[in-house]
């Protein structure tokens, strides 16, 4: 949710946060705020907007130099977004300051005590309340800030990522975290800091950083470096510093209208990163280290259940396909969010996969928790190197689909893909549930898929005109059958993520049990219809569609003429085994989406109401 950014150093502060809010602005962006310190007055400046709106605000309300400072992008959970709930929010006194990404769930308890204590909120918002507690601590227990803000969050539940400052002591900043992400980078010689919520606001300054874990704190101190203790017990950690391997060019736009855009394009290179070391098609051989060494705990397994959230749920109904088609392994897919609350029957037999692009996934850190007490084996699939539920699973494999800015995920759901493709396949060998002929062919075919991926997006501008014949539909109908379901599914919420056109994913066989009755000549029907799996069921379906005069928009194998003749509109993929076919027939749903949404002038990358990763429940 939110985007934090601080620094503390010798440059000028205010460039390096402004800078830094617009690479997190993917995390937030109905407001956004900054305060700096210049050595004598602690300046801030917030408004309701986009970081371009702060910057304007700024130039009029505040002198821009200090050498420390803090700054926020907002996704309002607590108060509507408006200039007043914007963050940073500042202490009754005015000495301390506070950014916070996260929801503190007993502020409405904390608030009425400092409300009879005399305080006053100017905000609707939770983190003001936090401020004002730990100055209340410090008053009372006559501590230091650090000391005040360890003392305050063992009273609040709920989750965080914090960045606190006080004007009395300006060559310090207090950080912590809880169920939200938090890194450090640490420049040469210890002479500067910089804060934020993932490594990309300082990636030109400095590769080093230290990335918190759940209930710790760290004082750090200008020249003086970093002290890091755990927030329950004020027990000293050591300081882990990490060499990062993110560049910088990572997370520009390269020259596309947006960064969706070019993740879309990004997709042949992910998958191919995704797969590099791993599958070895010569030999014959399937690399990874985290099945290798847990084989026993896969092939013992009862089941696998898999954990998720959006788009990540989407690939682990593929996977589960794949796992039971090849692998011969039952599975039950699960939103994350509704797993840890409906007391679910797992047991030590079981292995989870855990599913998240961001790795922060509140609801999915909280499924694998609640999986580890019952003594589950858990595995985790993500992206980002270093994150909770990289850190938290008992074992795992990264995608290296690289930085996704844009908030609706694209290259996420096929390197998640390609992921669970290589476990399943492995599995399957190990088991001998498929022959040897059969896996080396589906090395070569998973192998080939970049290349057709590449073909796949040469149907662009032909995608762009059905776009722009589609534009101003009410709603949508995606259909597909077996493998082909999910990808229904992600086409359809990529839809409603960007364009905000109403639409739905259906198994095709599941039309005629209700979806059936809103066709008519107005209503456009997504069908994914590819040569390989229920292909002449799916032209059923067609039919039926066609009898009431649906609109119909055909993804089909390269050549296909059977549904050209019945569809309105047909979209070529290249052919390839049915279980790989999810890799290529959502590259036009993604670019279709894509399109529509330019084409009314939505903002693609940063979607209203939505953030790229959900910290809080």
């Amino acid at each position: 949710m939110c985007g934090i950014v601080g620094y503390m150093g010798y440059r000028e502060a205010y460039p390096i946060i402004i800078e830094g809010l617009k690479r997190l602005e993917y995390r937030g962006y109905d407001s956004a705020g900054i305060a700096l310190f210049d050595g004598t007055n602690l300046k801030v400046s917030k408004t309701k907007g986009k970081v371009a709106d702060l910057e304007d605000r700024s130039e009029k309300e505040i002198t821009k130099t200090g050498h420390v400072g803090i700054g926020h992008t907002r996704w309002a959970t607590h108060g509507v977004p408006n200039d007043v709930n914007s963050h940073p929010h500042l202490s009754n006194s005015g000495d301390l300051v506070i950014i916070h990404n996260g929801i503190i769930e007993n502020y409405e308890s904390l608030k009425q005590e400092l409300i009879s204590r005399g305080y006053t909120f100017q905000s609707d918002t939770d983190t003001e309340v936090l401020i004002n507690l730990i100055e209340d601590v410090k008053k009372k227990e006559n501590v230091k800030l650090g000391k005040a803000v360890q003392i305050a969050l063992n009273q609040v539940i709920g989750a965080y990522a914090i960045a606190v400052f006080d004007k009395t002591k300006p060559e310090e900043v207090v950080v912590a975290r809880l169920g939200s992400p938090l890194a450090i980078g640490i420049g040469a010689n210890e002479n500067e800091f910089f804060i934020a919520s993932d490594a990309s606001p300082f990636l030109e300054y400095t590769k080093n950083a230290v990335y918190l874990e759940d209930e710790e704190m760290a004082v750090i101190r200008f020249k003086k470096g970093i002290k890091i203790r755990k927030i329950k017990d004020d027990s000293l950690v050591d300081t882990y510093v990490q060499e990062l391997q993110l560049n910088l060019e990572e997370i520009e736009k390269g020259g596309y209208d947006h960064f969706m855009l070019k993740e879309i394009h990004e997709q042949p290179k992910a998958i191919t990163d995704t797969y590099r070391g791993r599958l070895l098609r010569r030999e014959a051989i399937i690399k990874m280290a985290g099945v290798e060494d847990n084989m026993k705990k896969f092939l013992n397994a009862n089941r696998i259940i898999i954990v998720a959230c959006g788009t990540s749920w989407h690939a682990g109904l593929v996977a589960e396909y794949i796992f039971e088609d090849l692998a011969r392994i039952p599975v039950e897919v699960e939103y994350a969010s509704e797993f840890r609350y409906r007391n679910p029957v797992i047991n030590e037999s079981d292995v989870v996969i855990a599913i998240s692009q961001s790795g922060e996934t509140a609801d999915t850190l909280a499924a694998i928790k609640l999986a580890k007490s019952k003594g589950a084996f858990v595995f985790g699939v993500c992206n980002v190197v270093g994150s909770s539920i990289a850190r938290a699973s008992d074992a795992g494999a990264y995608t290296h689909a690289g930085p996704e800015i844009g908030v609706a995920s694209t290259k996420a759901f096929t390197t998640q893909i390609t992921v669970l493709t290589l476990i399943a396949l492995r599995l399957a060998r190990a088991k001998g549930a498929i022959t040897s002929s059969d896996f080396r062919h589906h090395l070569l075919e998973l192998e080939m898929i970049p290349q057709k991926v590449e073909e796949a997006l040469k149907s662009d501008a032909h995608i762009k005109m059905v776009a722009d014949i589609y534009k101003d539909v009410s709603n949508f109908l995606y259909l597909g059958r077996g493998y082909n379901f999910p990808v229904a599914l992600e086409g359809a919420l990529k839809l409603k993520e960007i364009s905000y056109i109403h639409a739905e994913g259906y198994p095709a066989a599941e039309m005629k049990h209700g979806p059936i009755a809103l066709i008519d000549e107005n209503m456009p029907i997504v069908v994914i219809a590819t040569k390989k799996g229920h292909y002449e069921k799916v032209v059923s379906n067609i039919q039926e569609i066609k009898s009431r005069k649906g609109k119909i928009i055909g993804i089909v194998t390269e050549g296909d003429t059977q549904v050209r003749d019945l569809a309105d509109h047909v979209i070529e993929v290249p052919e390839t085994l049915e279980s790989l076919s999810p890799l290529l027939t959502t590259i036009p749903l993604q670019l279709l989406s894509y399109h529509i949404a330019v084409l009314l002038d939505k903002n693609v990358d940063q979607p209203r109401n939505l953030a790229k990763s959900v910290t809080v429940e």
